[in-house]
C-alpha cells in the first residue's frame, strides 16, 4: 500500500480558523472571503472549508498537493495512480469536497478509513456495487486549464521562468509577471512589444523600425537578448503566433540563465500539443495595408493519445505610417509530443521564419530645442531603393522529460538555431546641421550567418526532512554562438567617403552615391561565444507559510571577436585575428517569502549576477573584468476574489558595476563605470467580476549613472514615471451576451534621449479601445473584433538608440479588425 503522509506542522485547517477570526479587522474583499468560508463551514461543520489551488496534473502529484493543503493522509495500492490524471481544484472546499473534485474522471473513489485518513479504490462498475455517499454541496469554481485555448483569464497563478520549476507566483520571492494569450488576443498583439506593454517597468527600446526588439527593464537595456522557451534568442523579432504566454522576470534574479543584463529577461513560452482537438483560423486586417493570417491546430495523432501534434502558421504583410517601410513574414511552427510512458515524454519542436523588411532609423532631435525636430513622423531619412533586410530563422528543439518517481524528475533540452541575414543594407544617419537640414549618412550592408546551440539538464526533486518541505533543483546549461559577417562600410563625403547627405526638410532620394555593383565588401568580422553554467536551488517551506529560496550559479564564459578590413581581406583573416576574454564567477541568490494569510505574501531577495564581457583593453593590454550586478528587493503579492485577481508591489535597488570607461587621452579603458536603478513597481491583473477583467501597472524608476562618463546623468530611454490601465467588460445581459468592450490608457513621463542627456523625448499618453462580439453559432465559435490604437491620434516617440539621430516615432491612430473561427 502506497501511503502519503502530511508534512505540514501547522495545518491550513487551523490557519483558516485564524483567518476567520482575523478578517473582521480588515475591509472588503477580505470580509467577503470570510463570509464565504463561514457559509461553507455551516453547511458541513465536520470539515472546515480550506483554500485549494491544484491544477490538473498526474494524480500522484495532485495528491501530494492535496495533502500539503489539507493535512489528510491518503493511501492507495501501488500502481493505482499510474497513467491517471487529476482534475483541477480551485476554490474553497472541505477536504472531502476537494478530494471528490480531484478524482472526477479518474475512475477512482475514496473511502474514509479514519479521522482525516482515506484510501483510494476503483470506482464500482455497476449500480449494484455502488456505495452511496452522503449528499454534499460543492462551492467554488473548477480551475480553468491554463493551456486551454478558450481560457480567458488575464492572470496566471503559476510561472516557471523565475525558478525553472512550476511554482506558484505567491510562493516565489522574485518579481515575475505573466501576460497570458487572452490578453494578447484582446489587444491583437502581433509582436513581443505589443504584449509586454502590460508589465510595469518594461519599456520598448529602439527597434530599427521593427527589425529587432530590445527593451529597457528596470532601467537597463536587454541588448536584443530575448528568450524563447528558456533559450537565448538573438537579434530578430519574435512573433506571438505560437505564444502561449509571456513571462517577465525582473531584475538580476534572472541569473539562472547565465550571462544576462541585470534589468531582467522576457521569455516567450510556446503553445504545446494538446490531446483535445482544437482548430482556429484568424484573418486580421488594418491600417497601412495590414493583412495577417494565422492558424492553430492541435490534437491526438493516434487512438491512445500517446502521440500529439500542434501546428501554428502565420502570414504577415503590412506597410507602415513610415514612408517606404514594410514587413512580409512567413512563419511555420510544428510540434510533436510523444508520451513514451506514464513517466517519459519526448517533445520535438521546429520553427521556420522568413521575414523581409526595411531597417528604419527613424527621425532626429534638435540640439537646440532638445526635442525631436518638427518634421512629419512619416519622413524616411534612408534610401528606399537600397535599404532592406531579409532574415531567416531555423529553430529545432528536442526535450526529454522523465519522472524517476512521483517526486524526482529530470528535464533535458537541446536547441539549435540557425540565423541567416541576407542583403542587410541601410543608410545610417550621422551628424545633423540643424540650420541647413543636412544630415550626413554612412552606408552599411552585407550578409551575416550564425549558428547557436543551447543545452540544459535539470534534476528536480521534492522531499520532506525534519518538518521542512524541500523542492530542489540542480542543473547545467550551455550556450554557444558562432557568427560571420561580411559587409560594406562606407563613410560620408564630409569624412572623406562617398556617401552624400540628405536634407531632413526636403529629402531627395536616389543620390546617396553608393554603387553596390561596383563596391566590394571590405569589412569582415567573426564572433564566438561559449558559456557553461552549473546551478543549485532549494525552495524550502516551513510551517506552510514561510518559503526560503537559496542557491547560486557558477559561470564559465568566453567571448571573442576578430576583425579584418580592406578590399583584399576575407573572413579567414578575421578568424586569424580572433581574440577573446575568459570570465568566471559565482553568483548567489537568496530569497525569503512569508505568507501570513493565503491572500498575502511578503518577500525579499538579494541577488548577484554576471553581465556582459568588457571587450575594451585595459592599461598595458590587460583584460578587463566583466560587468556585474547586485540587487536588493522587497515587496508583497496578493490574491483576491477566489484568486481571480492578483497584484504585486516591489521596491528595489539594482546596481550595475564594472562598466568600461575610456581613459581620456589613451587607447585604454578601465572597469570603473557604475549605474544604479531604484524604484517601485505595481502590477494588478485578473478578473474583478464575471464580466470585468483588468490590468493596471505603475512604475517609478530612478535610473542614474554613478561613476565614469556622464556621472550624475539619468540613463537614457527610461521614464521616471510610467503606467497603464486596461479594462475589458463582457456584457452579461442576455440580449447582448457575447459582446465585449474595452479600453486602455498608457503613459510615460519625459525620458532622456542619451546618456549625455543632450536631448529628451517628451512624455505622452495614449488611449486604445476594443469592441468584440462572439457570434451565437453552435458548431464553430466565431469572433468579430475591432481594435483602435492611439484613439486620439497623439504624436509621441517610443525610444532612441542613445543618439539624437536614431529616434523611433510612435504609431498614429491605427485600426485593426479580425475574424476568428474556432472549433
Amino acid at each position: 500500500m502506497h501511503q502519503v503522509h502530511p508534512n505540514a506542522t501547522c495545518t491550513l485547517r487551523k490557519l483558516t480558523i485564524a483567518i476567520a477570526l482575523a478578517l473582521p479587522a480588515f475591509g472588503s474583499p477580505l470580509s467577503a472571503l470570510a463570509a464565504d468560508t463561514t457559509a461553507q463551514n455551516t453547511a458541513n461543520p465536520q470539515s472546515p472549508a480550506l483554500s485549494f489551488n491544484i491544477p490538473a496534473q498526474p494524480l500522484a502529484d495532485a495528491l501530494n498537493a492535496f495533502i500539503a493543503a489539507s493535512d489528510w493522509q491518503v493511501g492507495f495500492p501501488a500502481g493505482m495512480a499510474k497513467d491517471v490524471r487529476s482534475s483541477a481544484v480551485n476554490g474553497n472546499y472541505s477536504p472531502q469536497q476537494a478530494l471528490r473534485q480531484l478524482l472526477v474522471g479518474s475512475g477512482l473513489n475514496y473511502r474514509l478509513t479514519g479521522t482525516n485518513t482515506v484510501t483510494l479504490e476503483k470506482a464500482p462498475q455497476s449500480k449494484a456495487d455502488t456505495t452511496t455517499l452522503a449528499a454534499m454541496t460543492v462551492k467554488g469554481k473548477r480551475a480553468a486549464d491554463p493551456n486551454d485555448p478558450y481560457n480567458t483569464d488575464y492572470h496566471r497563478t503559476n510561472a516557471s521562468t523565475a525558478t525553472k520549476t512550476d511554482t506558484p507566483i505567491m510562493e516565489t520571492p522574485i518579481a515575475i509577471q505573466v501576460v497570458p494569450k487572452a490578453v494578447m488576443q484582446d489587444q491583437q498583439a502581433v509582436q513581443l512589444g505589443d504584449a509586454v506593454k502590460n508589465v510595469s517597468g518594461v519599456f520598448q527600446g529602439f527597434t530599427f523600425g521593427g527589425y529587432g526588439e530590445e527593451f529597457m527593464i528596470r532601467g537597463f537595456n536587454t541588448n536584443n537578448a530575448n528568450y524563447l522557451d528558456g533559450f537565448r534568442w538573438p537579434v530578430g523579432r519574435l512573433t506571438t503566433a505560437n505564444a502561449e504566454r509571456i513571462e517577465v522576470v525582473k531584475g538580476a534574479a534572472a541569473n539562472l540563465y547565465g550571462r544576462i543584463q541585470p534589468g531582467g529577461m522576457i521569455n516567450v513560452v510556446t503553445k504545446r500539443p494538446q490531446a483535445a482537438p482544437y482548430y482556429a483560423l484568424e484573418q486580421q486586417f488594418g491600417s497601412y495595408d495590414l493583412y495577417r493570417t494565422t492558424a492553430d491546430a492541435t490534437g491526438a495523432v493516434n487512438k491512445d493519445a500517446s502521440l500529439l501534434y500542434r501546428l501554428n502558421l502565420e502570414y504577415l504583410s503590412r506597410n507602415s505610417f513610415r514612408d517606404f517601410a514594410y514587413t512580409d513574414r512567413v512563419f511555420v511552427a510544428p510540434s510533436l509530443t510523444w508520451k513514451v510512458s506514464d513517466r517519459t515524454q519526448l517533445d520535438l519542436d521546429f520553427m521556420y521564419s522568413n521575414e523581409n523588411t526595411l531597417e528604419d532609423h527613424g527621425v532626429v532631435a534638435s540640439p537646440v530645442t532638445r526635442r525631436p525636430v518638427d518634421i512629419p513622423i512619416s519622413r524616411f531619412l534612408g534610401e528606399p531603393s537600397t535599404d532592406k533586410a531579409n532574415t531567416t530563422f531555423y529553430n529545432t528543439a528536442l526535450t526529454l522529460n522523465h519522472a524517476f518517481s512521483d517526486n524526482w524528475k529530470i528535464n533535458a533540452r537541446f536547441n539549435y538555431l540557425k540565423r541567416e541575414t541576407l542583403d542587410l543594407q541601410h543608410a545610417a544617419p550621422g551628424a545633423l546641421n540643424l540650420t541647413t537640414g543636412s544630415l550626413t549618412r554612412n552606408f552599411f550592408g552585407g550578409d551575416g550567418l550564425s549558428d547557436s546551440y543551447g543545452g540544459t539538464v535539470n534534476v528536480n526533486g521534492k522531499f520532506s526532512a525534519w518538518g521542512l518541505r524541500h523542492d530542489v533543483l540542480g542543473g547545467w546549461d550551455f550556450y554557444s554562438s558562432d557568427g560571420d559577417n561580411a559587409s560594406w562600410q562606407q563613410r560620408p563625403v564630409s569624412a572623406g567617403g562617398i556617401i552624400n547627405p540628405i536634407n531632413i526638410y526636403n529629402p531627395v532620394y536616389g543620390r546617396s552615391g553608393m554603387n553596390l555593383a561596383a563596391t566590394a565588401k571590405s569589412t569582415f568580422q567573426t564572433t564566438s561565444i561559449y558559456w557553461n553554467g552549473v546551478y543549485f536551488q532549494d525552495q524550502i517551506t516551513l510551517f506552510d507559510k514561510l518559503h526560503v529560496l537559496g542557491g547560486g550559479r557558477y559561470d564559465w564564459a568566453y567571448q571573442a571577436s576578430g576583425l579584418a578590413t580592406g578590399a583584399n581581406k576575407s573572413l579567414a583573416d578575421a578568424s586569424a585575428n580572433l581574440s577573446g576574454v575568459d570570465n568566471q564567477q559565482f553568483s548567489p541568490r537568496v530569497g525569503l517569502l512569508y505568507q501570513p494569510w493565503a491572500w498575502l505574501s511578503l518577500y525579499g531577495n538579494f541577488v548577484e549576477s554576471l553581465g556582459s564581457a568588457n571587450t575594451a583593453i585595459g592599461v598595458g593590454g590587460t583584460v578587463l573584468g566583466p560587468e556585474t550586478a547586485e540587487q536588493y528587493e522587497a515587496g508583497f503579492k496578493t490574491e483576491f476574489f477566489d484568486k481571480r485577481l492578483t497584484s504585486s508591489v516591489a521596491f528595489y535597488q539594482l546596481t550595475k558595476q564594472n562598466m568600461s570607461v575610456p581613459i581620456i587621452g589613451t587607447p585604454y579603458s578601465q572597469a570603473i563605470g557604475e549605474a544604479r536603478s531604484q524604484g517601485v513597481e505595481m502590477d494588478i491583473a485578473g478578473r474583478v467580476s464575471d464580466g470585468l477583467s483588468l490590468i493596471a501597472t505603475y512604475a517609478y524608476t530612478d535610473a542614474t549613472i554613478l561613476k565614469g562618463a556622464n556621472a550624475g546623468n539619468r540613463l537614457w530611454n527610461v521614464p521616471r514615471n510610467a503606467g497603464s490601465l486596461w479594462a475589458k467588460y463582457d456584457l452579461q445581459q442576455a440580449a447582448v451576451r457575447g459582446l465585449s468592450v474595452g479600453a486602455g490608457v498608457y503613459f510615460q513621463g519625459q525620458r532622456e534621449g542619451d546618456n549625455a542627456n543632450t536631448f529628451e523625448l517628451p512624455g505622452y499618453g495614449r488611449i486604445d479601445a476594443l469592441v468584440k462580439y462572439k457570434l451565437p453559432l453552435a458548431k464553430a465559435k466565431t469572433t468579430l473584433q475591432f481594435n483602435i490604437e492611439n484613439l486620439l491620434d497623439h504624436r509621441y516617440y517610443t525610444a532612441t538608440s542613445n543618439s539624437n539621430t536614431f529616434i523611433n516615432p510612435g504609431s498614429p491612430r491605427t485600426f485593426m479588425g479580425s475574424v476568428k473561427v474556432e472549433f
